[in-house]
């Protein structure tokens, strides 16, 4: 006994003695009544210091572990819990999979960390669009983190509110007021990013028809929730400016829809930036029919070139109230910090909040007020500037790659963090995968993005995270084993 204690170096000695007697009492090894070694016997048995294991003592008997008796020494202290675990009760099993819900099973089904691409170690992986944490700004998040922790640290610590961080809140209002939102009669509720943000829309809203029309391809974790709530989802077709206008027009002339679903900004997975000839045709068609509209922001700053085009929120105009906008930070700043938001109708935000509320009582106060300081700092536009110095850089690189090995039809992405690449039809890219990946190379296969099991022929190319070294020598990987099934 007690020859298996090993002393980390990372955590304090006392603790990490205080824990492994604990774990021989509750296994049933230390038994009720039993008298412990003293300080000095067990000191020696495990190599660390007396000062050490009277500390251990002193905390197992302020948890109601041992007890002390003067002149004779510590004793275990008889526990429910170390009975049961020596003569357990003998239930059968259940089957747990036998009892899962559809909800649950759809889940599990599209979970791409359990059934997508999992690349090798020392893989050129283009499969993530996550921002490069090289360019997280460290120095500045951490003063804002003192900042905020030195004004209310023991507000932050607490309970917060299920709309939000009110100082915020104010900072997003006046932040898509910027990009042209009239915000009257609109008001904002923060998210534990944009999928708790699309979920939430989704669970608050009646399904009179249970049909959601979006752009085809789209974002994969938006066809997960719409199949996960109950929905049929209709994709219309995309053009090198957006969404097909006559698609469009003539899907909704066909079905009734409760909601579509809109990426008009650096699309993903396209890339395409919709026009804004597109952006108020789309809006008028849909109001038309009195279908919301729920816009995603994906990526909306990360332009490289070109004038500014204003969300559908704002293309919208004051009066509306038809366009559910979700923002996120998370491709720009952060991932790590949960915090997106809903700017919508205030009477739906109302309700919203009362879902929030009894979902998740609140979004983490602490990312958020981190969040709010680093923004208030004005930290977020030197980011910017620089992420998007980086970013554009890798895009062009990219984009030349492309161009020059792969034997494409057509390459899209007109900026944010990926590149979508269209082969003739009838080219397998989950084919070229399996090629690329023995050479240790993986992308993202582009049917997972479509919604009726089209886009075999595409895929996408996150640069992000990929050093130009490999940029350069992944696409040539790509584009000769491309070659190679075309022979």
């Amino acid at each position: 006994m007690y020859s298996d204690f090993w002393l980390a170096q990372d955590r304090p000695a006392y603790i990490q003695v205080k824990d492994y007697m604990k774990r021989m009492m509750t296994s049933g090894a230390l038994q009720a009544e039993q008298k412990l070694p003293s300080t000095r016997e067990l000191s020696s048995l495990l190599r660390i210091s007396r000062n050490t294991v009277l500390n251990a003592y002193a905390e197992l008997e302020d948890e109601g572990f041992i007890y002390a008796l003067k002149g004779q020494g510590h004793f275990v202290v008889p526990s429910d819990s170390a009975s049961a675990s020596l003569h357990p009760m003998q239930h059968p099993s259940l089957d747990w999979s036998s009892r899962l819900n559809n909800y649950t099973r759809l889940a599990e089904e599209m979970d791409l960390m359990k059934h997508g691409i999992r690349a090798g170690k020392g893989a050129i992986s283009f499969t993530s669009i996550a921002p490069d944490e090289k360019l997280f700004d460290l120095h500045n998040v951490k003063r804002a983190f003192l900042d905020r922790m030195s004004l209310e640290g023991e507000v932050l610590l607490n309970y917060g509110y299920a709309k939000g961080y009110k100082p915020l809140i104010d900072y997003l209002l006046r932040y898509m007021e910027n990009k042209g939102v009239d915000i009257s009669n609109k008001d904002l509720l923060i998210t534990s990013g944009f999928t708790e943000g699309l979920s939430l829309v989704l669970s608050v809203l009646n399904q009179r028809h249970g049909r959601i029309l979006c752009e085809n391809p789209t974002h994969h974790t938006a066809i997960k929730n719409f199949k996960m709530h109950g929905y049929d989802v209709t994709g219309v077709p995309m053009e090198a400016d957006g969404i097909s206008l006559n698609e469009l027009a003539g899907a909704l002339s066909k079905n009734d829809y409760d909601l579509a679903y809109l990426v008009p900004s650096y699309h993903n997975p396209t890339g395409i930036v919709m026009s804004h000839r597109k952006r108020l045709e789309a809006l008028r068609l849909l109001s038309e029919y009195q279908i919301p509209v729920i816009e995603d922001g994906f990526n909306e700053e990360l332009r490289y070139s070109g004038s500014h085009i204003a969300p559908l929120v704002a293309s919208a105009g004051g009066k509306s109230n038809s366009v559910i906008y979700l923002g996120s930070f998370s491709k720009i700043l952060f991932p790590g910090l949960r915090v997106g938001w809903i700017l919508a109708d205030q009477t739906l935000v109302g309700y919203l909040e009362s879902v929030k509320r009894a979902r998740s009582i609140h979004t983490s106060t602490l990312d958020q007020s981190l969040l709010y300081q680093y923004l208030y700092n004005g930290n977020f536009e030197k980011y910017l500037k620089r992420a998007k110095t980086e970013y554009k850089r890798k895009y062009e690189l990219a984009m030349r790659c492309c161009k020059e090995w792969l034997p494409l039809k057509r390459l899209s992405g007109d900026g944010g963090l990926h590149l979508f690449v269209e082969f003739e039809p009838g080219f397998q890219t989950r084919q070229l995968l399996e090629m690329c990946t023995e050479q240790g190379v993986v992308f993202t296969p582009g049917d997972i993005f479509y919604t009726d099991g089209r886009g075999q022929h595409t895929m996408r190319l996150g640069f992000s995270r990929v050093s130009d070294d490999h940029i350069e020598k992944g696409i040539r990987i790509i584009g000769e084993a491309a070659r190679a099934l075309l022979k």
